[in-house]
């Protein structure tokens, strides 16, 4: 039986330069595999895995995963933005996984910026895939732990609360540990970024 792996981060913590760099490896090797990504996630590309650092590869976008079939031969399937699906689309991965013996690398976030956990994330937990945390330090200036949540900030620098689980785009976003999470989420209402990171500025 093969494996679904689960390659998880907060957003800037690498994931689709790692995709990037596997699917680089399984072609050097003559592997056959597909890469795989959301049509919502059409930021950079709407056929490509594009990473921030410069990394990319040809992707097939799909709307959901309920009609797809690996090709003939297929052996490894990446998938990135793996949150952007649905859990129906993940129990359709591992039923691949198990009859066709075909190894799933899926990347994506945990949770959301308000602190709950995607649905798709939840359900690959929940059928036991294989967790890889992918680490990075949190955002917040002079941090250094690690960075497990997303906050999310309006274009005055307010942190927003509620609204949409999928917004594609990271400009508004920051990656922080879970006790700036805590602190600026819950605990500082009228919080703003803009003049916290002014007020730093003027301390140096």
């Amino acid at each position: 039986m093969a494996k679904v792996h689960f390659y998880y981060g907060v957003m800037s913590s690498s994931k689709s330069a790692l995709l990037c760099i596997n699917a680089y490896n399984l072609n050097r090797t003559g592997n056959k595999f597909e890469v795989l990504k959301p049509s919502t996630d059409n930021r950079d590309s709407e056929s490509e895995v594009v990473s921030r650092i410069g990394l990319h590869t040809t992707a097939r976008a799909l709307p959901n995963l309920e009609q797809y079939k690996p090709k003939q031969g297929t052996q490894f399937i990446l998938i990135d933005e793996i949150q952007f699906f649905s859990q129906q689309d993940v129990n359709r991965l591992f039923e691949i996984a198990d009859r066709g013996k075909i190894t799933i690398f899926c990347y994506g976030l945990l949770v959301d910026s308000n602190g709950d956990m995607f649905p798709a994330s939840e359900r690959l937990l929940t059928l036991n895939a294989e967790r890889h945390e992918i680490e990075t330090v949190c955002e917040m200036p002079g941090c250094v732990n690690s960075a497990t949540h997303h906050l999310r900030f309006d274009a005055k620098g307010y942190v927003v609360r509620g609204g949409n689980q999928v917004e594609v785009g990271a400009s508004q976003y920051k990656s922080v540990c879970r006790q700036h999470f805590i602190k600026i989420y819950h605990n500082q209402p009228s919080f703003n970024l803009i003049q916290y990171l002014n007020t730093r500025n003027r301390k140096r």
